[in-house]
C-alpha cells in the first residue's frame, strides 16, 4: 500500500475515533493536558508562543490561550495566506475571525510574528518518536521546516501510536503532551 493511501487510511481511522469522544472526556482530558503542558520548562519560560484555536474534537486550547495571554506572553495564532501559514500576534479573542476550514484566525490587521520560542501543533495521530499525522495539507510542516522553535503537539493518549510511515518533509515534534504524560522525543 502506498504511503499516501496508508496515511489517508490512518487519518480517517484516527479522526473517526477522536470524533467519537464524548464532550465530557474532551473537557476533562484537555484540562489534564493543560496541566501537563505546564511541566515543560521551555514552555513555561517562552516569551513568544504560537498556538492554535481548537476546532471539533481537538484538544481544547481556549483555556491554554487565555492562560498565555493572562501571563503577559506574546501569543500568535496561525492564519492561512495563499498556501502557507503565518503566525499573527493577538492580545484578545476579539482579534479573531472565522477563516479557512472554519478555523478561528487572527484578523488581517494583526502583526506577523517571525520568531516563536514555542509552537503548539494540532495532530490527528502521533508516533512515539514524535512524528505527527496532521490534516494532510502540509501547512505546519512547511511553516516549521528550518525553524528553531520548540514544537509541542497536544494529543489524547489514545492518539499516540507505536509508529507510522513518514516523509522526509515531516517535521518531528520535540514534545508530545497527553493527559497521562509528557513525552520528550
Amino acid at each position: 500500500m502506498s504511503q499516501v493511501v496508508e496515511k489517508a487510511r490512518l487519518r480517517k481511522q484516527q479522526l473517526d475515533a477522536r470524533d467519537g469522544l464524548s464532550l465530557d472526556f474532551i473537557k476533562i482530558t484537555s484540562k489534564e493536558i493543560q496541566d501537563n503542558l505546564r511541566k515543560i520548562e521551555l514552555y513555561r519560560t517562552a516569551k513568544t508562543i504560537g498556538a492554535y484555536y481548537s476546532i471539533g474534537s481537538e484538544v481544547r486550547t481556549q483555556d491554554i490561550l487565555q492562560e498565555i495571554l493572562n501571563a503577559g506572553k506574546e501569543l500568535a495564532l496561525p492564519k492561512v495566506v495563499k498556501n502557507d501559514l503565518v503566525f499573527k500576534k493577538i492580545s484578545s479573542f476579539s482579534e479573531l475571525e472565522q477563516g479557512n476550514f472554519s478555523v478561528m484566525e487572527p484578523k488581517d490587521k494583526c502583526e506577523i510574528v517571525k520568531n516563536l520560542d514555542v509552537v503548539m501543533v494540532p495532530a490527528i495521530a502521533l508516533s512515539k518518536d514524535g512524528f505527527r499525522l496532521g490534516y494532510g495539507f502540509g501547512y505546519y510542516d512547511r511553516y516549521l521546516h528550518g525553524k528553531k522553535s520548540t514544537t509541542i503537539a497536544l494529543s489524547y493518549a489514545k492518539q499516540v501510536i507505536k509508529s507510522f510511515s513518514h516523509d522526509v518533509h515531516d517535521v518531528k515534534m520535540n514534545f508530545i503532551v497527553t493527559e497521562d504524560r509528557v513525552i520528550k522525543t
